[in-house]
């Protein structure tokens, strides 16, 4: 039986990825038998509230993969206005491809079968250093980044700094 595209897609990206590491994350298989899960662990980018913290993160590919996105959920705990509070990340490069029905994204802004896990966790990686407040998956974490950025929002983010080096590696 011959593999699907999208399986072959994903065994080149890691491949990529393993010869030519990127600066900010690395990224295996959860389960070497299963193209189509992956674990990524992101660097807090420097100079950002993340500086330090290393946060593990899920990324479920679809069958049909590059034509449509896979889901972003981070598995270490993390206060952010663009990921929810069960760690579902929300970014619009991981939203379905097309229009907005809600006239908030450029249908530019989001999925193109042109993407791969680089592209997706440099964007990722910016998302964590430059929060978007207009369109956040975390109210909470939105409103505090926006009214106490340096007092609340920023204790919060430490408190998941110091908890991601600690189980980073377990």
């Amino acid at each position: 039986m011959t593999e699907p595209q999208s399986a072959l897609l994903l065994r080149r990206q890691l491949a990529e990825l393993n010869k030519n590491p990127v600066e900010g994350f690395s990224a295996g298989l959860i389960d070497d038998n299963d193209l189509y899960r992956w674990e990524v662990l992101i660097i807090g980018p420097p100079d950002t509230l993340f500086e330090g913290g290393v946060f593990k993160a899920h990324l479920t590919f679809p069958k049909d993969y590059p034509l449509r996105p896979p889901k972003m959920k981070f598995i270490t705990e993390i206060w952010h206005p663009n990921v929810d509070k069960n760690g579902d990340v929300c970014i619009s490069i991981l939203h379905e491809p097309g229009e907005d029905k809600y006239g908030y994204e450029k249908p530019e802004e989001r999925w193109l079968p042109i993407h791969t896990v680089e592209t997706i966790m440099i964007s990722v990686i910016s998302m964590l250093a430059d929060p978007n407040g207009d369109s956040p998956a975390n109210v909470d974490a939105a409103k505090e980044w926006r009214e106490d950025r340096h007092g609340e929002f920023k204790r919060k983010v430490a408190r998941c700094v110091r908890k991601s080096q600690e189980t980073a590696f377990e």
